[in-house]
């Protein structure tokens, strides 16, 4: 993963385009979230492009806790910085905060690591729609709204036992919807692997609102939608 295609610098600010935003987001992440899309009026950077970048600068920490605040639009200036415990916060020039990241134990500073990390990782993060949000809204009897699909990232942690490897893979250990009225708060459980050992593990969480009754032919014409989008934009993209 190239990391610096997906934003750019001008001293100490980074800037997201829709089309680096989106592209991260699709190419990357198989994320297709229409909130991700070049031309949603709704339009947010992926977190998980944030998490990336915050991983690469100030490096891999045995624990670590990110919690979003607000959603980042494209061009917004943004700035990367360390407070005085340490943890990072992602600021934009009027001093707002849209993202933080607690962290403790140790601390590996190495760009390639971080990547392969952040790409395995985000990865696994962007498989939420259809493969695991479908079971969890069927076992729950509920759905996001079809017409307008909004699934937010809340948080994240991750804990390493140790940060001794090169190349951690990611898996689904548990997942969970829990519905309280039209809100859903969705958790996913997940370790990191190398060569077969349980090296770490994490926690991701989302909210979605807007949540009605399920209905299986509602939830087969988004999947079905979801998969033409997708097809629709990967045709668009040259062959490596």
């Amino acid at each position: 993963m190239q990391l610096n295609n997906f934003f750019s610098q001008s001293d100490d600010q980074l800037t997201f385009s829709r089309q680096q935003a989106s592209h991260f987001a699709k190419l990357v992440a198989g994320d297709y979230n229409p909130i991700h899309d070049e031309d949603s009026k709704r339009f947010c950077v992926p977190g998980d492009l944030l998490f990336s970048i915050l991983l690469a600068k100030a490096g891999i920490s045995q624990k670590m806790h990110v919690s979003f605040a607000g959603m980042v639009s494209d061009n917004m200036p943004l700035i990367f910085k360390e407070d005085e415990s340490a943890n990072m916060q992602v600021l934009d020039t009027n001093g707002k905060c849209y993202l933080t990241m607690a962290r403790s134990g140790e601390n590996l500073v190495d760009q390639e690591l971080a990547a392969r990390v952040a790409e395995n990782y985000v990865k696994f993060s962007g498989m939420n729609f259809p493969h695991i949000m479908v079971p969890l809204m069927e076992k729950s009897g509920m759905m996001i709204n079809p017409d307008r699909p909004l699934v937010i990232y809340e948080s994240m942690q991750l804990d390493f036992h140790h940060l001794d490897f090169s190349s951690p893979t990611v898996e689904l250990t548990h997942s969970d919807m829990l519905v309280s009225g039209k809100r859903g708060t969705v958790s996913l459980a997940f370790c990191f692997k190398e060569n077969g050992e349980i090296i770490g593990e994490g926690k991701k969480t989302m909210v979605c609102s807007g949540l009605r009754e399920f209905e299986h032919s509602a939830v087969e014409a988004l999947v079905d939608k979801f998969n033409v989008r997708k097809s629709a934009f990967l045709s668009t993209q040259p062959h490596s």
